[in-house]
Order: C-alpha cells, then structure tokens, then sequence
C-alpha cells in the first residue's frame, strides 16, 4: 500500500527547532539530521541543492515522486504550474536525491511523497534549500 507523506522545506523552521550543533552544519546536511530515527516516512539521506535563479525567490513549487524501495525517487512531476526551466532544474536535483525509504515490519516500502520547494533569495539569504 502506498502512502502520501509531506516533507516540507521550510527554513526557518528548522534552524528554530534543530539543536544548535546543526547550526555549524550545512542546510543540506541538518535538513538529513532533522529526519534522523524516523521510519515511518521516507527519510532523506541525500540531498542535492537545485542551483535555481534569483528571479524565482518566493516561489513555493510542489513535487510529488515515488520513494522505490530502493529509495531512489521516481516519477517525479510538477504539479505547481511553473516555466519549463524551473521546473527541470528541480526535477534534476531531486533525482539525485535518496531516501531510506518507509519501513513496514522491517520491509522497505514504496511510497508517494509531496515535497513543498521554497525558493530563497541568495544573495540575501546564503541558503540554497530550506528545511523542514
């Protein structure tokens, strides 16, 4: 059985909420962290930063994907409607994503997952992806 999960990237939320030893880690990295010990949903163990332009900043673009057992993600699609460009630029970042995927009595499941993208402003903000 397949399920939809939300894992929301949202930045300042996590640099509220994480401890302060994330602080000194790259986003990418305490975004990995924020999921430590969860099993019940997919959990990023890799993340690739899209490297998106600024004119793009305070979009929130939605993605939804299957999360193999394998934990690789695939059939990605844009379901915000976007340009053609941002939306392969997002797309190719996720797909060199991988998750542990979702675990049901110790097997590893498929399963959908909706990821919210916000896009920041870099040359304000040094972040190129947000957190949970």
């Amino acid at each position: 059985m397949k399920t939809t999960r939300k894992l929301m990237l949202v930045l300042s939320v996590v640099l509220l909420a994480a401890p302060l030893t994330l602080g000194a880690m790259s986003l990418e990295r305490a975004y990995i962290e924020s999921y430590r010990g969860r099993t019940d949903i997919p959990v990023p163990i890799k993340v690739v930063s899209p490297d998106v332009d600024s004119e793009y900043a305070g979009t929130t673009v939605e993605l939804m994907f299957t999360v193999g057992p394998t934990g690789a993600p695939q059939d990605i699609e844009v379901r915000t409607p976007v340009d053609r460009e941002l939306a392969r630029v997002l797309t190719d970042a996720v797909q060199h994503w991988r998750f542990a995927p979702e675990q049901r009595e110790g097997h590893p499941l498929a399963a959908k997952v909706m990821l919210p993208i916000r896009i920041v402003d870099q040359s304000t903000d040094d972040s190129r992806i947000a957190a949970r």
